[in-house]
């Protein structure tokens, strides 16, 4: 083998190994912090869902949200009563996420507005698939979206007492690097 061919060798070598180096704590990080960004981004998005509620006509989802609020109070709510109360759910489940503290009852209180979320699916059916060939209007897209809003959730729930996420390249590392310690310069 020639010099060159051999440099050309140690700088490929090199090269992986600090791409694996970089990797590895890519994963380091995300394993490390990726809960809590799913989290906060989670609950900002209820947030900032919640706020447009509280001013009239600023939501795009106001009509649905009152139209679906009567028939599940049976019309015990008035309309403006039951969009100040769906406003003020989001932002508790907002805030509850961002913040990290209750989170049980937070992610109880995600459960209960997933389920007046996902309610017009079957309440207005034939409105929310009303396009070409039963194509999903938009107010449907945006309902089912929030299935991945419940996948979140259940994700953030399976945490709550002690599960995590666990990466085994970062497991592997974290044990070669605890049994083969780098040489001392």
């Amino acid at each position: 083998m020639s010099t060159g061919e051999a440099i050309v060798k140690n700088v490929i070598k090199n090269s992986r190994s600090r791409f694996h180096q970089i990797e590895t704590g890519f994963m380091r990080w995300t394993v490390a912090h990726s809960l809590a960004v799913l989290r906060v981004s989670l609950g900002s998005i209820f947030v900032l869902f919640g706020i447009l509620k509280f001013f009239p006509d600023v939501s795009p989802a106001q009509e649905l949200a009152t139209r679906t609020t009567g028939i599940l109070t049976f019309g015990i709510a008035p309309a403006d009563m039951s969009l100040v109360l769906v406003a003020a759910l989001e932002c508790t489940i907002g805030i509850g996420l961002i913040s990290g503290r209750f989170l049980r009852l937070t992610l109880a209180l995600l459960g209960f507005q997933m389920v007046g979320a996902m309610s017009p699916l079957l309440l207005f059916t034939g409105d929310l698939f009303s396009g070409p060939y039963h194509a999903p209007t938009l107010e449907a897209q945006y309902i089912l979206k929030d299935v991945v809003l419940i996948s979140v959730g259940l994700v953030l729930g399976a945490t709550l007492h002690g599960g995590r996420i666990v990466s085994e390249r970062v497991r592997r590392a974290e044990d070669y690097t605890r049994y083969h310690p780098a040489p001392s310069k």
